[in-house]
């Protein structure tokens, strides 16, 4: 989220027999040769890089970047995968990009369709777009409306993406209180995907949006005739009531983002003040049987990454909102960072346990928007690794597997936009597919890097089919 004034089941291929031997030969340990000539990450300091200055560990480069272009020229939001496509969310619409070759990514298609986020997610031939902001009506060409007017519509947009050089509008479904995100979430047959449409922030003067939503809204779409699509259930998360709020934190009115890890039957919820762990076999009745909070440190939940076991789960701390200076010696290294926790015992009682907090170990300008952000798990054999964006503060990559100490291993960032004034940029998204780091940079467009880690060469043998990060996929591991 970058605030301003007012999958199917994924499926796995490992590459080959011989590599699936190799794998299992190799264990956790690679090759001597490879192993000593593999750089560190750079050690961490306060020196902060130049306007646009480039630095990195010597581990994660950049390999190429494609900038905005008019009139997809607006905020970059969130990212898709399918096959040899990206596809790039933008408060315009969304960008199809072809990165069959990642040195060389190239644009299929362009599609203005204003309202943002545009939170993206693609299934088959199924693209959805989340539209959190009051517009005049659920068309492309809509203007911006306020929330106080009962015609104003908010909530998703589906596209048909068979030829992805011109999608095709369409269907909507309205939500209450809009679409911030949307997680997909697949049916328990090929029949059939459900949404999970996160929005919050409710008003008595809001027709559409009434307090105290402690809701979310599932859509349930079938595949094959998605034009059918509709609100199927709203179930109350917070019967009793979400976090009430503090001088330091939100109060729980909605959730912001869920993560699904649907072959186990789990998702996570970020909610405003409340961290929520969710039991979702039945799909169009989600039941928490955890809830954690933090009042000492997190401002604002934003959202969650479970490990391959699931046994943990990260969840991020979007203080500030995404607009703040929040990666300086003035706020500390516990605020604004990510939470890890273990997720111990079974069935209903599962629990969340605190272990650590873990933030980019690096200065940042004031004249930078950074926070914790998007991220996603690598697919690494005994390990628990992910990338994520810090907006200006860059990208890093990090190890959780020893939940109590994590450590950066990589990382990648562009100096501030400005040395004078606040201008609101950098990642919004850093994803792992496929063999490279894709990121959407609020300002700078579209990056694609390259990670070369003896601890992340597991991940290679590892192609994903399809990969909405939201709906977080296993792969193989134990």
């Amino acid at each position: 989220m970058f605030r301003t004034p007012m999958p199917r089941l994924r499926q796995l291929r490992v590459v080959g027999v011989a590599a699936a031997g190799l794998l299992v030969a190799s264990v956790l340990v690679a090759p001597p040769s490879q192993a000593q000539v593999t750089p560190q990450a750079a050690p961490a300091t306060n020196t902060i890089p130049g306007v646009d200055e480039i630095v990195s560990s010597p581990n994660l480069k950049l390999v190429t970047n494609l900038p905005k272009v008019a009139p997809l020229d607006a905020t970059n939001s969130d990212l898709a995968f399918q096959g040899k496509y990206a596809f790039a969310g933008n408060y315009n619409g969304f960008v199809v990009f072809d990165i069959s070759r990642p040195s060389s990514p190239r644009v299929v298609s362009r599609v203005l369709c204003p309202g943002s986020q545009n939170d993206i997610s693609v299934h088959g031939d199924l693209l959805f777009l989340s539209t959190d902001s009051s517009r005049s009506d659920d068309s492309c060409n809509s203007t911006a409306q306020g929330a106080d007017v009962k015609e104003s519509w908010e909530g998703i947009k589906i596209f048909d993406i068979r030829d992805k050089a011109n999608p095709r509008y369409i269907k909507s479904v309205e939500t209450a209180c809009g679409s911030h995100t949307h997680t997909l979430v697949p049916g328990k047959d090929s029949k059939t995907v459900y949404l999970y449409v996160s929005s919050y922030s409710p008003r008595s003067t809001f027709p559409d949006c009434q307090p105290p939503h402690d809701s979310i809204s599932i859509i349930k779409v079938p595949v094959k005739k998605p034009t059918s699509a509709a609100v199927v259930a709203t179930p109350n998360l917070f019967p009793d009531g979400g976090f009430e709020g503090s001088e330091t934190g939100s109060a729980t009115t909605g959730c912001h983002d869920i993560t699904a890890y649907p072959s186990k039957d789990l998702a996570a919820g970020a909610c405003m003040g409340d961290g929520i762990l969710m039991d979702i076999r039945n799909r169009e009745a989600p039941r928490v049987i955890n809830r954690v909070r933090d009042t000492t440190n997190f401002a604002f939940w934003h959202s969650a990454t479970f490990n391959n076991a699931g046994t943990k789960v990260v969840f991020t701390d979007e203080l500030g909102g995404g607009g703040a200076a929040t990666c300086n010696e003035a706020v500390g290294p516990e605020r604004g960072a990510d939470a890890i926790y273990d997720i111990t015992g079974r069935g209903d009682a599962r629990k969340m346990i605190f272990r650590s907090y873990y933030k980019i170990p690096r200065t940042n300008a004031d004249t930078e928007n950074c926070v914790a952000h998007n991220g996603s798990l690598l697919p690494v054999l005994g390990r628990d690794i992910m990338v994520q964006a810090w907006y200006q503060g860059g990208i890093s990559v990090w190890d959780f597997t020893d939940s109590a100490n994590p450590k950066e291993i990589a990382y990648w960032e562009r100096g501030p936009i400005s040395n004078e004034t606040m201008v609101g940029g950098g990642s919004w998204s850093a994803y792992y597919y496929n063999g490279h780091i894709y990121s959407n940079d609020i300002a700078k467009g579209f990056d694609v890097l390259k990670l070369r880690d003896w601890r992340t060469w597991t991940a290679e043998l590892v192609r994903y089919k399809e990969l909405n990060v939201q709906t977080q996929p296993r792969y193989l591991g134990w």
